[in-house]
């Protein structure tokens, strides 16, 4: 066998089993070769969820799962709560999070995200038939958000009572009940939860914000967030990303400008 024939041999086998983007000089920095953690709450439509099958769906996992397919590696779901995400990355439990974490000048100091990968908003959600018309009726009510959110910000300065949820759904469940007043939630939510399990719920014309959300890594992991990248990209030119998101939303949510990774 030529020499040569031996190093594109060997080059092939290190892509498959420890998942290089490029080359075999430039691995990805995987917690487990050949795998990809990746946290998701597992609780928060349409993002992460369970079917009726029982089996993880959302756009998050269906994005992500489509990513690590392209990396030639398995993806290998850790469920967990929304306001131990952080701190287990940290604690390498997983290689990145998919939940629907906004990109914001605060988390890019402390995670490196990738490009950003779906656009949305927040929005007010109300009962039916409520008072609160908008974000400006919000003052001196009681309002609801997931704790460690964007959120929580948006609703004290809009002069709000802060109630914080450990998930998304128990706010819309307290919302529904009557318990708050309101609940500041990502619109692509809120749409999904209005269009699918239609709760006497509706959502005031108005945004809150206007956000990017990004998959979120340690920084130092610039060979697996380029990798991820470019899989992102070329899902959305060759419609994957189209066909994998429009039955659930009912439009691709891709940012036509994604925020870029910042690499430091």
């Amino acid at each position: 066998m030529k020499v040569r024939n031996i190093v594109q041999i060997l080059a092939a086998m290190s892509v498959l089993t420890f998942g290089t983007w490029a080359s075999a000089d430039e691995p990805l920095e995987l917690i487990h070769p050949g795998k990809l953690l990746v946290a998701t709450e597992g609780t928060f439509a349409p993002f992460s969820m369970r079917s009726a099958n029982g089996q993880l769906d959302g756009l998050e996992i269906r994005v992500m799962k489509e990513v690590a397919r392209r990396l030639n590696l398995e993806y290998t779901p850790v469920l967990i709560k929304w306001d131990a995400l952080l701190v287990g990355l940290a604690a390498n439990q997983y290689d990145v999070i998919s939940a629907a974490m906004d990109i914001t000048p605060a988390r890019q100091q402390q995670i490196l995200f990738s490009d950003g990968w779906l656009e949305s908003g927040g929005r007010v959600v109300t009962p039916v038939n409520s008072p609160i018309k908008s974000a400006a009726d919000l003052k001196g009510k009681n309002v609801g958000v997931q704790v460690s959110t964007t959120f929580s910000a948006i609703a004290e300065e809009k002069g709000a009572l802060l109630k914080n949820y450990k998930a998304e759904s128990d706010a819309i469940q307290d919302l529904v009940n009557h318990n708050t007043d309101a609940v500041i939630t990502d619109s692509i939510s809120a749409a999904y939860l209005m269009k699918t399990v239609h709760l006497p719920i509706v959502m005031t014309d108005d945004y809150v914000s206007h956000i990017q959300k990004g998959f979120a890594f340690k920084l130092g992991k610039d060979n697996l967030v380029k990798a991820v990248n470019k899989g992102l990209a070329d899902m959305n030119a060759d419609g994957t990303y189209d066909k994998l998101t429009l039955d659930l939303v009912g439009y691709n949510p891709a940012p036509k400008e994604p925020i870029r990774s910042i690499f430091k």
